[in-house]
Protein backbone atom coordinates (compact mmCIF):
# COMPACT_ATOMS: atom_id res chain seq x y z
CA UNK A 1 0.00 0.00 0.00
CA UNK A 2 1.30 3.38 -0.88
CA UNK A 3 0.46 6.11 1.67
CA UNK A 4 1.40 9.56 2.70
CA UNK A 5 1.83 11.73 4.97
CA UNK A 6 1.64 15.57 5.30
CA UNK A 7 3.29 17.61 8.37
CA UNK A 8 1.80 21.78 8.41
CA UNK A 9 4.34 22.43 11.41
CA UNK A 10 4.93 25.76 13.03
CA UNK A 11 8.76 25.82 11.25
CA UNK A 12 7.76 23.56 8.05
CA UNK A 13 5.65 21.62 6.03
CA UNK A 14 6.86 18.17 5.15
CA UNK A 15 6.19 15.56 3.08
CA UNK A 16 7.06 11.42 3.11
CA UNK A 17 5.55 9.01 0.63
CA UNK A 18 6.26 5.62 1.62
CA UNK A 19 4.81 1.56 0.87
CA UNK A 20 3.97 -0.07 3.69
CA UNK A 21 3.31 -3.52 3.94
CA UNK A 22 1.09 -6.30 5.59
CA UNK A 23 3.85 -6.71 8.47
CA UNK A 24 4.50 -2.80 9.16
CA UNK A 25 7.57 -2.61 6.99
CA UNK A 26 7.76 0.84 5.47
CA UNK A 27 9.66 1.71 2.34
CA UNK A 28 10.10 5.72 1.95
CA UNK A 29 9.90 6.49 -1.48
CA UNK A 30 9.97 10.56 -0.60
CA UNK A 31 11.16 12.37 1.64
CA UNK A 32 10.78 16.14 1.77
CA UNK A 33 10.87 18.91 3.93
CA UNK A 34 10.43 23.27 3.35
CA UNK A 35 10.55 25.64 6.19
CA UNK A 36 7.59 27.75 6.02
CA UNK A 37 7.58 29.50 9.07
CA UNK A 38 3.65 29.00 9.20
CA UNK A 39 4.01 30.15 13.11
CA UNK A 40 5.49 33.16 12.61
CA UNK A 41 3.73 36.39 14.64
CA UNK A 42 0.99 33.66 16.06
CA UNK A 43 1.80 33.83 19.58
CA UNK A 44 1.84 37.39 19.23
CA UNK A 45 -1.45 37.97 17.10
CA UNK A 46 -2.86 35.02 17.62
CA UNK A 47 -3.70 34.18 14.10
CA UNK A 48 -1.64 32.65 11.31
CA UNK A 49 -0.17 35.12 8.89
CA UNK A 50 -1.49 35.59 5.39
CA UNK A 51 2.18 35.46 3.81
CA UNK A 52 2.96 32.07 6.43
CA UNK A 53 -0.42 31.05 4.81
CA UNK A 54 0.38 31.69 1.36
CA UNK A 55 4.07 29.99 1.37
CA UNK A 56 2.23 26.56 3.02
CA UNK A 57 0.01 26.61 -0.04
CA UNK A 58 2.59 27.06 -2.26
CA UNK A 59 4.75 24.21 -0.68
CA UNK A 60 1.52 22.38 -0.67
CA UNK A 61 1.30 22.94 -4.88
CA UNK A 62 4.30 21.18 -5.34
CA UNK A 63 3.06 18.12 -2.79
CA UNK A 64 0.14 17.80 -4.74
CA UNK A 65 2.08 17.11 -7.61
CA UNK A 66 4.26 14.61 -5.92
CA UNK A 67 1.36 12.72 -4.85
CA UNK A 68 -0.03 12.48 -8.18
CA UNK A 69 3.60 11.47 -9.49
CA UNK A 70 3.49 9.06 -7.23
CA UNK A 71 0.30 7.32 -7.52
CA UNK A 72 -0.59 7.65 -3.31
CA UNK A 73 -3.51 5.97 -2.37
CA UNK A 74 -4.20 8.30 0.42
CA UNK A 75 -2.35 10.85 2.22
CA UNK A 76 -3.22 12.31 5.83
CA UNK A 77 -2.14 15.30 7.11
CA UNK A 78 -1.71 16.97 10.37
CA UNK A 79 -1.22 20.32 11.66
CA UNK A 80 -0.22 21.08 15.12
CA UNK A 81 0.78 23.94 17.30
CA UNK A 82 0.25 27.19 14.63
CA UNK A 83 -2.93 26.01 13.83
CA UNK A 84 -4.15 25.03 16.96
CA UNK A 85 -3.15 28.46 18.69
CA UNK A 86 -4.87 30.51 15.36
CA UNK A 87 -7.82 31.76 15.64
CA UNK A 88 -8.38 31.39 12.06
CA UNK A 89 -6.92 28.01 11.65
CA UNK A 90 -9.73 25.93 10.79
CA UNK A 91 -9.34 27.73 7.38
CA UNK A 92 -6.85 26.52 6.60
CA UNK A 93 -7.19 23.00 7.83
CA UNK A 94 -10.30 23.29 4.99
CA UNK A 95 -8.12 24.76 2.08
CA UNK A 96 -5.68 21.91 3.04
CA UNK A 97 -8.66 18.90 2.77
CA UNK A 98 -9.43 21.16 -0.54
CA UNK A 99 -6.30 19.44 -2.02
CA UNK A 100 -7.13 16.15 -1.53
CA UNK A 101 -5.55 15.29 2.01
CA UNK A 102 -7.09 14.10 4.92
CA UNK A 103 -5.82 16.78 7.13
CA UNK A 104 -6.92 16.95 10.65
CA UNK A 105 -6.01 19.74 13.42
CA UNK A 106 -4.53 17.97 16.66
CA UNK A 107 -4.00 18.38 19.86
CA UNK A 108 -0.21 18.51 21.15
CA UNK A 109 -1.02 14.54 22.84
CA UNK A 110 -2.06 13.49 19.78
CA UNK A 111 1.03 14.87 17.84
CA UNK A 112 3.09 13.22 20.73
CA UNK A 113 1.70 9.94 20.31
CA UNK A 114 2.15 9.85 16.60
CA UNK A 115 5.84 11.09 17.16
CA UNK A 116 6.26 8.16 19.58
CA UNK A 117 4.83 5.49 17.01
CA UNK A 118 6.89 6.91 14.74
CA UNK A 119 10.09 7.20 16.08
CA UNK A 120 9.88 3.83 18.12
CA UNK A 121 8.50 1.47 15.49
CA UNK A 122 10.24 -1.16 14.41
CA UNK A 123 12.92 -0.13 17.11
CA UNK A 124 14.20 -3.27 19.21
CA UNK A 125 12.83 -3.32 22.57
CA UNK A 126 14.97 -1.33 25.44
CA UNK A 127 14.83 -2.56 29.44
CA UNK A 128 13.80 0.82 30.43
CA UNK A 129 11.64 3.44 29.25
CA UNK A 130 12.63 5.59 25.94
CA UNK A 131 11.63 9.10 25.65
CA UNK A 132 10.92 11.08 22.51
CA UNK A 133 11.94 14.64 22.11
CA UNK A 134 9.68 16.57 19.06
CA UNK A 135 11.18 20.08 19.46
CA UNK A 136 8.81 22.06 16.80
CA UNK A 137 8.23 25.67 15.89
CA UNK A 138 5.90 26.06 18.50
CA UNK A 139 5.49 23.34 20.68
CA UNK A 140 7.67 20.69 22.51
CA UNK A 141 6.37 17.36 22.55
CA UNK A 142 8.12 15.06 25.38
CA UNK A 143 6.73 11.32 25.39
CA UNK A 144 7.92 8.21 27.41
CA UNK A 145 7.43 5.22 26.84
CA UNK A 146 8.83 1.15 27.03
CA UNK A 147 9.61 0.23 22.59
CA UNK A 148 6.63 -1.55 21.63
CA UNK A 149 3.94 -0.24 24.09
CA UNK A 150 2.00 2.50 24.43
CA UNK A 151 3.40 6.14 25.86
CA UNK A 152 3.04 6.17 29.65
CA UNK A 153 3.64 9.52 29.95
CA UNK A 154 2.93 12.17 27.18
CA UNK A 155 2.76 16.07 27.20
CA UNK A 156 3.29 19.17 25.19
CA UNK A 157 4.30 22.21 26.14
CA UNK A 158 4.16 25.66 24.96
CA UNK A 159 8.18 25.81 23.77
CA UNK A 160 9.33 25.80 20.56
CA UNK A 161 11.87 27.35 17.97
CA UNK A 162 9.57 29.78 16.61
CA UNK A 163 7.69 30.57 19.49
CA UNK A 164 11.06 31.31 22.01
CA UNK A 165 13.26 33.08 19.31
CA UNK A 166 10.25 35.44 18.85
CA UNK A 167 9.97 36.30 22.70
CA UNK A 168 13.23 36.59 23.39
CA UNK A 169 15.88 37.10 20.70
CA UNK A 170 15.57 40.59 19.72
CA UNK A 171 18.94 41.63 18.17
CA UNK A 172 21.25 40.06 15.50
CA UNK A 173 23.33 38.45 17.14
CA UNK A 174 21.89 37.81 19.90
CA UNK A 175 22.99 39.60 23.57
CA UNK A 176 23.71 37.16 26.27
CA UNK A 177 20.68 38.78 28.29
CA UNK A 178 18.34 37.05 25.66
CA UNK A 179 19.75 33.86 25.33
CA UNK A 180 19.80 33.78 29.56
CA UNK A 181 16.15 34.79 28.99
CA UNK A 182 14.80 32.16 26.28
CA UNK A 183 16.62 29.05 28.76
CA UNK A 184 15.11 30.56 31.64
CA UNK A 185 11.97 30.42 30.12
CA UNK A 186 12.51 26.65 28.72
CA UNK A 187 13.49 25.37 32.43
CA UNK A 188 10.69 26.57 33.70
CA UNK A 189 8.69 25.48 31.34
CA UNK A 190 10.00 21.89 31.29
CA UNK A 191 10.06 21.57 34.74
CA UNK A 192 6.79 22.32 35.58
CA UNK A 193 5.76 19.74 32.29
CA UNK A 194 8.26 17.23 33.31
CA UNK A 195 7.67 15.16 36.63
CA UNK A 196 11.17 13.97 38.09
CA UNK A 197 10.31 10.45 38.73
CA UNK A 198 9.57 10.08 35.29
CA UNK A 199 12.50 11.88 33.84
CA UNK A 200 15.02 9.73 35.95
CA UNK A 201 13.26 6.23 34.30
CA UNK A 202 13.88 7.16 31.03
CA UNK A 203 17.46 5.40 29.72
CA UNK A 204 17.38 6.75 26.05
CA UNK A 205 16.53 10.07 24.81
CA UNK A 206 15.29 9.91 20.88
CA UNK A 207 15.26 13.74 19.66
CA UNK A 208 13.63 13.96 16.21
CA UNK A 209 12.56 17.09 14.26
CA UNK A 210 14.76 19.80 12.76
CA UNK A 211 17.43 20.88 15.52
CA UNK A 212 18.95 17.37 16.51
CA UNK A 213 19.29 16.54 12.99
CA UNK A 214 20.76 19.81 11.73
CA UNK A 215 23.10 20.07 14.54
CA UNK A 216 23.98 16.52 13.46
CA UNK A 217 24.66 17.93 10.12
CA UNK A 218 26.26 20.59 11.50
CA UNK A 219 28.80 18.88 13.63
CA UNK A 220 29.82 16.42 10.43
CA UNK A 221 29.99 19.03 8.13
CA UNK A 222 27.61 17.64 5.60
CA UNK A 223 26.95 20.00 2.65
CA UNK A 224 24.02 18.46 1.36
CA UNK A 225 21.26 17.02 3.85
CA UNK A 226 20.70 13.10 3.66
CA UNK A 227 18.58 11.40 6.21
CA UNK A 228 20.66 7.83 6.11
CA UNK A 229 24.00 10.43 7.89
CA UNK A 230 22.23 12.05 10.63
CA UNK A 231 19.68 8.98 11.53
CA UNK A 232 21.55 7.23 14.45
CA UNK A 233 23.91 10.26 15.56
CA UNK A 234 24.69 10.39 18.94
CA UNK A 235 24.58 13.85 19.72
CA UNK A 236 26.25 14.98 23.28
CA UNK A 237 24.81 17.54 25.35
CA UNK A 238 28.49 19.12 25.38
CA UNK A 239 28.48 19.42 21.55
CA UNK A 240 25.11 21.11 21.78
CA UNK A 241 26.26 23.83 24.24
CA UNK A 242 29.35 24.20 22.33
CA UNK A 243 26.94 24.71 19.12
CA UNK A 244 24.95 27.07 20.85
CA UNK A 245 27.81 29.14 21.77
CA UNK A 246 29.63 28.81 18.39
CA UNK A 247 26.44 29.76 16.65
CA UNK A 248 24.76 32.55 19.08
CA UNK A 249 27.69 35.00 18.32
CA UNK A 250 27.17 34.81 14.14
CA UNK A 251 24.30 36.95 12.75
CA UNK A 252 21.03 35.86 10.65
CA UNK A 253 23.42 36.37 7.24
CA UNK A 254 26.65 34.32 8.72
CA UNK A 255 24.49 31.12 9.96
CA UNK A 256 23.26 30.93 6.72
CA UNK A 257 26.41 30.27 5.88
CA UNK A 258 27.71 27.42 8.17
CA UNK A 259 28.01 23.91 6.46
CA UNK A 260 25.57 21.57 7.13
CA UNK A 261 22.80 24.08 8.04
CA UNK A 262 20.13 24.67 5.81
CA UNK A 263 19.79 28.23 5.49
CA UNK A 264 16.09 28.74 6.37
CA UNK A 265 16.99 27.07 9.76
CA UNK A 266 19.04 30.03 10.25
CA UNK A 267 16.67 31.96 12.01
CA UNK A 268 15.66 29.51 14.23
CA UNK A 269 19.09 27.28 15.10
CA UNK A 270 19.70 28.98 18.51
CA UNK A 271 16.50 29.04 20.26
CA UNK A 272 16.17 25.45 19.08
CA UNK A 273 19.48 24.55 19.97
CA UNK A 274 18.94 26.54 23.84
CA UNK A 275 15.83 24.64 24.17
CA UNK A 276 17.28 20.90 23.42
CA UNK A 277 20.23 21.47 25.89
CA UNK A 278 17.77 22.41 28.49
CA UNK A 279 15.18 19.50 27.74
CA UNK A 280 18.19 17.00 28.00
CA UNK A 281 19.22 18.33 30.98
CA UNK A 282 15.72 18.22 32.25
CA UNK A 283 16.08 14.06 31.98
CA UNK A 284 19.41 14.36 33.59
CA UNK A 285 21.28 12.72 30.35
CA UNK A 286 24.39 13.68 28.64
CA UNK A 287 23.58 12.52 25.17
CA UNK A 288 20.54 11.75 22.83
CA UNK A 289 20.63 9.90 19.43
CA UNK A 290 18.80 11.81 16.51
CA UNK A 291 16.02 10.15 14.74
CA UNK A 292 14.61 11.08 11.08
CA UNK A 293 11.81 8.61 12.07
CA UNK A 294 9.45 11.03 13.30
CA UNK A 295 5.24 12.22 13.07
CA UNK A 296 5.22 11.44 9.49
CA UNK A 297 6.05 7.55 9.65
CA UNK A 298 3.62 7.50 12.80
CA UNK A 299 1.01 8.94 10.76
CA UNK A 300 1.48 6.50 7.61
CA UNK A 301 1.65 3.57 10.15
CA UNK A 302 -1.80 5.12 11.98
CA UNK A 303 -3.39 5.28 8.74
CA UNK A 304 -2.48 1.68 7.45
CA UNK A 305 -4.07 0.51 10.75
CA UNK A 306 -6.74 2.49 10.29
CA UNK A 307 -6.08 4.65 13.65
CA UNK A 308 -6.26 7.70 11.14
Amino acid sequence: MRLAAVDLGSNSTRLLIADIDTEGRMTEIVHRATVTRLGHGVDRTGRLDGAAVDRVLAELGTVRVLLDQHEVERTVGVLTSAVRDAANGSELTERVRALGIDARTIPGEREAELTFLGATGGRAPEDRPVAVVDIGGGSTELVVGHVGGDPEFVVTTQAGVVRQGERHLRHDPPDGDELTALADEARSIFAAALPEDVARRVGTVIAVAGTPTSAASILEEYDEYVPDRTHGYRLELAQVDELTARLAQMDEAERRTVVGLHPDRAPTMVAGCILLSVVLRAFGVQECEVSEHDILRGAIIAAATGDF
